[in-house]
C-alpha cells in the first residue's frame, strides 16, 4: 500500500473503520490491533466485532486477549478442524464465549467443519456442546449447520428449536451421507420456532402432514425453503405438483432452492421437478443424461429461475437443450456448466440473459477446478 493510500485509510471516520474492521476475520482483526494506538482503540468498539469468523484448526491460535471481546460478537461463523480434539475443544471454548452473559447478542451463528473426522467420529462432543451453551430463550435467529458433516438426529434439531424459539433461518441440510431427521421432527420445529422463514432441509424430511402446517394461516411468512435430494428420497413419498402450487399460492414470496445430488437415482428426479415449485437456484449433480430434465427447466421455471449449476454428459443434443433454455430463463444471474459446451451456447446465455453476472461455460476441456467468467 503506498504512503498515500496508508494515510486515507488513517484518516477515515472511526465509525467507518470499526465498520470495515467487522468484517475481518479473529487473526485479521488482531493484526489491525497491534498497528497503531488508534486502530487498537477502534477494535474496542462493539461495532467492530459484529461480525467475526473464528478458525479453531492447529495452525490458527486465538488470542487470549480477544476472548473478552467474543462475548460482542453477533454474526458468528465457527470454522473446526475435526481431525484434531484439541481443535474442537477450542471450538467449543469459542461458543461458550460468543453465549456467555446471557444478553442475546449473538443472533447469527454458522459452524463449519475443517479436514477429515476420525474413524467412526460422529461430532457428539460438537453437536452436544451446541446444545450445552444455548440458553433457553436464546435470541439466536440464525442457525447455519450446512458445513456440518455428522448425521443430524431428531433429538438434537428438537432440542436446538425448543431452546431458540426465536429463530427466524435454520439450515440443516448438511453434506451427511444419512437423513436422520423426520418428518414429525420438522412439523415440532415449525411450532417451536414460529417466526422461521428460512428452511434448508433434506426432502426427505418432507410430507404431506409437513405442507400442510405450512398452509395453515397460523403459519408466519415463509420466505425461502432450501432442500437436498438425496438416495433418502427413495423411500420418501413424492410431493404433489398440487402441492406446491397450493404453497405457492399461500406464501407468494416463497422461493425455493434444489439441489439435486448424485446420490439421487435418475428415475427420481422427474418427481423432483414438478412445474409449480418457484425454483430461484438449481444445483443438477446427478452426473446422469439430464437432456428431459434441463427441457424441463426451461419450461418450468422461466420466470423464477436465477441460477443454474448442471453436471452432465456432454453431446450436440445438450447444446441445443441449453440455448432453448437460455431463451427462456432470461433472468438467469449465473449458470454453470461442468461439461464442453459449444460457443453458440455461451453466445445464447449473454445475449438473452441481461441479467447475468457469471457462468462458467467452457469449449474445451481445462483442468479442474474450472474457473468461472464474471461480467460485472
Amino acid at each position: 500500500m503506498k504512503d498515500d493510500e496508508k494515510r486515507a485509510v488513517m484518516d477515515l471516520p472511526e465509525e467507518i473503520l470499526a465498520y470495515i474492521f467487522s468484517f475481518l476475520p479473529l487473526r485479521d482483526k488482531y493484526n489491525a490491533f497491534t498497528v497503531c494506538r488508534t486502530w487498537s482503540n477502534i477494535m474496542t468498539c462493539p461495532s467492530a466485532w459484529t461480525q467475526t469468523e473464528v478458525r479453531c484448526d492447529s495452525e490458527a491460535s486465538i488470542p487470549e486477549n480477544f476472548s473478552a471481546f467474543l462475548p460482542l460478537v453477533r454474526h458468528l461463523k465457527l470454522s473446526v478442524s475435526v481431525t484434531e480434539a484439541a481443535s474442537r475443544e477450542t471450538g467449543l471454548w469459542v461458543l461458550r464465549q460468543a453465549f456467555s452473559g446471557g444478553d442475546g447478542r449473538l443472533q447469527v451463528l454458522c459452524v463449519n467443519c475443517l479436514g477429515n473426522p476420525p474413524l467412526f467420529y460422529a461430532g457428539q462432543d460438537l453437536l452436544q456442546g451446541l446444545v450445552d451453551v444455548l440458553t433457553d430463550g436464546s435470541s439466536l435467529m440464525e442457525l447455519d449447520l450446512r458445513g456440518v458433516p455428522f448425521t443430524l438426529s431428531d433429538a438434537f434439531v428438537k432440542g436446538v428449536a425448543a431452546l431458540c424459539p426465536a429463530l427466524r433461518r435454520l439450515f440443516i441440510n448438511n453434506n451427511s451421507l444419512v437423513c436422520g431427521v423426520v418428518a414429525e421432527t420438522v412439523r415440532e420445529v415449525l411450532k417451536l420456532c414460529p417466526a422461521l422463514n428460512t428452511i434448508g432441509l433434506f426432502q426427505a424430511s418432507l410430507s404431506q402432514h409437513v405442507f400442510q402446517d405450512l398452509l395453515s394461516p397460523q403459519q408466519s411468512a415463509l420466505k425461502r425453503l432450501e432442500l437436498r435430494c438425496e438416495r433418502s428420497l427413495k423411500y420418501a413419498t413424492p410431493i404433489r405438483d398440487q402441492t406446491w402450487a397450493e404453497v405457492r399460492r399461500r406464501h407468494p414470496a416463497l422461493v425455493v432452492d434444489l439441489e439435486l445430488d448424485h446420490t439421487l437415482p435418475e428415475l427420481h428426479v422427474p418427481a423432483v421437478l414438478q412445474p409449480s415449485i418457484p425454483v430461484r437456484q438449481l444445483r443438477l449433480l446427478t452426473w446422469t443424461w439430464l437432456l428431459d430434465e434441463v427441457r424441463l427447466v426451461g419450461q418450468s421455471y422461466a420466470n423464477t429461475l436465477e441460477a443454474l449449476e448442471v453436471q452432465t454428459t456432454p453431446s450436440p443434443e445438450l447444446n441445443d437443450a441449453l440455448v432453448a433454455l437460455a431463451t427462456q430463463c432470461t433472468k438467469l444471474q449465473e449458470v454453470h456448466c461442468y461439461c464442453v459446451v459449444s460457443t453458440e451456447v455461451i453466445t445464447a446465455f449473454r445475449t438473452h440473459c441481461p441479467d447475468l453476472r457469471r457462468y462458467t461455460l467452457k469449449t474445451r476441456k481445462e483442468q479442474h477446478p474450472w474457473t468461472y467468467t464474471s461480467l460485472r
